[in-house]
């Protein structure tokens, strides 16, 4: 790959016939149209998602004299350039120049790129960027993409692969996905965590219908010019959730629906009895993970694991040890009741704390309390026995 250093480019000349669109939350072109800033293996622009602070601080290190950083671009054509990186700095230049946004002065006024005084904008117009223009095959121009971290905010997974298998199937599904002004993203949000911005919507989606093989899929799919497969699969998923569990719970965020989906969505359930199941064990104090209760509902209310129902503590245990001992000494039998009732050698062992467990009397998935009146401890034989049933 070759690289030639241009130190003459100024902000002024990249500002050019700047393009940002809203919409879509990019900057779309600059220096008088030759440079495309987010070609389609670039990540959303994303300065501005945490109140603007480092697209802030961009313009405050120009003002300051201060460097910031080395710019990459692509050289597609004599006339066309694309960045290769640079691409938020950039794009936090234009927007300031174009008023997108205001900074504070000394005094904490906000000020914007309009209002300021001729030498403050001279300043930022004049400022001399350092740009290297790369020219090579695209396997070498992806290749050096994947290796680099853009002012301390490393490309996620997602990132990476949009850029590996950049094409036709990448913009359609980014349009799609990652567009944070998609009216669907709040109902998505329900059930998948994460940002538009960077790609999680996407990611999902990509996981659900790929069963998986993220990478696999977009390498087979890269060239093609619609994303129908994709879209209707995600839309199954998310109508899917939605029809069985008619209320929305903030724990059915990030819950692995692709998974369910494939496991549960060809059986039959009905929404207002799974809606008074969660209602249920929602005010059970002894479940600790709720997030589990979905899954435990769709199998059919079997695994209780899932749920991470409380255990007893240990004073309990202790107590229904030394109750279960000293009567069992007293009728010369086994302090684990089931040993008792066997025909075997431990029918009158008496066995250590330790050598034994706490297990619900009446089990908890049938309305047995976590408490000391329904508490017996078993050994662990049988313990573990009593729970495989």
């Amino acid at each position: 790959m070759k690289t030639t250093l241009k130190t003459n480019i100024t902000v002024k000349d990249i500002c050019e016939g700047f393009v940002y669109n809203e919409l879509e939350g990019k900057g779309l072109f600059g220096l008088s149209g030759k440079l495309t800033i987010q070609p389609e293996y670039q990540r959303n622009y994303i300065y501005a998602s945490d109140g603007g602070k480092r697209e802030v601080a961009v313009i405050e290190s120009i003002l300051k004299g201060y460097p910031i950083g080395l710019i990459y671009f692509n050289m597609v054509s004599e006339n066309n350039l694309e960045v290769l990186d640079g691409q938020q700095r950039i794009t936090s230049v234009g927007r300031f120049v174009t008023d997108k946004f205001a900074i504070k002065d000394e005094n904490g006024m906000e000020q914007y790129f309009g209002g300021m005084a001729k030498d403050k904008k001279a300043k930022i117009l004049e400022t001399k960027l350092l740009i290297y223009e790369c020219e090579g095959a695209e396997s070498e121009i992806k290749e050096w993409f994947k290796t680099i971290n853009i002012a301390g905010v490393p490309l996620n997974n997602q990132e990476l692969l949009n850029a590996v298998y950049s094409g036709p199937f990448v913009t359609l599904g980014k349009e799609e996905f990652s567009n944070s002004q998609n009216a669907n993203i709040q109902k998505w949000s329900a059930y998948v965590s994460g940002s538009a911005d960077r790609q999680d919507f996407l990611e999902c989606a990509l996981d659900w219908v790929s069963k998986g093989n993220i990478g696999d899929y977009m390498s087979r799919h890269r060239y093609n010019k619609n994303i129908n497969e994709l879209k209707n699969y995600f839309n199954s998923v998310i109508g899917w959730i939605s029809s069985v569990f008619i209320d929305v719970e903030s724990e059915m965020c990030g819950l692995e629906w692709g998974r369910l989906y494939e496991q549960y969505h060809k059986k039959a359930y009905n929404p207002k009895e799974v809606s008074a199941e969660v209602r249920k064990f929602y005010g059970d104090s002894y479940i600790k993970n709720r997030k589990g209760i979905f899954e435990y509902i769709l199998g059919g209310s079997i695994d209780t694991r899932l749920l991470e129902v409380r255990i007893f503590d240990e004073a309990t245990k202790k107590a229904v040890y030394t109750t279960q001992t000293a009567t069992a000494e007293k009728k010369e039998k086994s302090n684990c009741p089931h040993c008792a009732i066997g025909h075997d050698a431990n029918k009158s062992k008496i066995w250590s704390f330790g050598d034994m467990d706490a297990d619900h009397v009446s089990a908890w998935s049938k309305g047995g309390a976590t408490s000391i009146k329904n508490c017996e401890m078993l050994c662990k034989t049988h313990n573990r026995a009593k729970g495989n049933r």
